[in-house]
């Protein structure tokens, strides 16, 4: 069957199979943001001359969790979205802890760049839920409980299971077996045992299969509940679990949900999306 069939938005799921493959070999990266040396040394040399920034802003640094020092490093113009991709995964992954509390300046010192796109991707962060305001401290990584993630499955479960099963009616087999790359993306995304890596695969299945309903708002609200379903418990827990087995059932649940697509039997469509939501990832 053709592989390169078209998406709603014109991409065909061979291209954007590929691009979920280079997203989550990123995000594998346990994170990983591109050192900027010149960026460090203009805010070492503020800080010699009595304009720390940090002071400015009014964030003391002080007493913070020592994280990893992350490795290359990024290149301009897109800091700003590297280092978001880069505090996304170290949400994902743990590196990022519940309940921790991290200054722009600090996160920018380990990764080598000014602290103006690092306290820009904190402030996308906290408009998403990831992480909270302190006052004359800087951001805190929110902490979420099981009965938080119940209820965001629930929500998820709300809004895709009736698309999923009206796709499932209307939509060719031909199209569905167009998201065969995506599928078997999740499985090796699994096997590789990263929970970053996994959740990069898992978000573009699920987005191309709702992206088929012609509804970019959709797939929005999906995309953002599906990410804020992916971050850690309290305890630095991982959502659904973690384990590579885990991950790698899981992964197997796309690929069945897509062999039943193809088949159009609904029954077992319904019974796989139910499990999966169950399993909230």
């Amino acid at each position: 069957m053709k592989q390169g069939t078209q998406g709603s938005a014109g991409t065909t799921t061979g291209e954007a199979a590929a691009a979920a493959e280079a997203a989550a070999r990123t995000a594998g990266s346990r994170y990983r943001v591109p050192a900027q040396p010149a960026a460090g040394e203009a805010d070492r040399r503020r800080d010699a001359g009595g304009g720390r920034e940090s002071s400015v802003r009014g964030e003391h640094t002080h007493g913070e969790p020592v994280l990893p020092r992350p490795r290359p490093a990024v290149q301009r113009p897109s800091v700003r979205g590297q280092v978001l991709a880069a505090l996304r995964t170290a949400l994902v992954t743990g590196d990022l802890r519940p309940g921790e509390v991290h200054s722009a300046p600090v996160l920018a010192e380990r990764f080598g760049v000014s602290a103006t796109p690092v306290r820009e991707a904190m402030q996308q962060l906290a408009q998403e839920g990831a992480v909270e305001v302190v006052p004359n401290r800087g951001f805190r990584v929110v902490e979420r409980s099981a009965r938080e993630l119940a209820e965001l499955a629930e929500v998820r479960a709300l809004i895709e299971v009736p698309v999923m099963l009206r796709l499932a009616r209307t939509v060719p087999p031909e199209r569905w077996a167009g998201l065969r790359p995506l599928a078997e993306a999740t499985v090796r995304a699994a096997s590789s045992g990263c929970r970053a890596t996994y959740a990069e695969a898992d978000r573009a299945f699920h987005s191309a299969v709702l992206a088929l309903a012609g509804n970019q708002q959709l797939v929005g609200v999906a995309e953002e509940l599906h990410r804020r379903a992916q971050w850690p418990l309290v305890g630095g827990g991982a959502p659904g679990g973690g384990t590579r087995a885990e991950l790698v059932a899981d992964a197997h649940e796309h690929t069945a949900l897509l062999d039943a697509l193809v088949a159009g039997d609904l029954d077992v469509v319904r019974a796989l999306v139910g499990e999966h939501f169950n399993g909230a990832e």
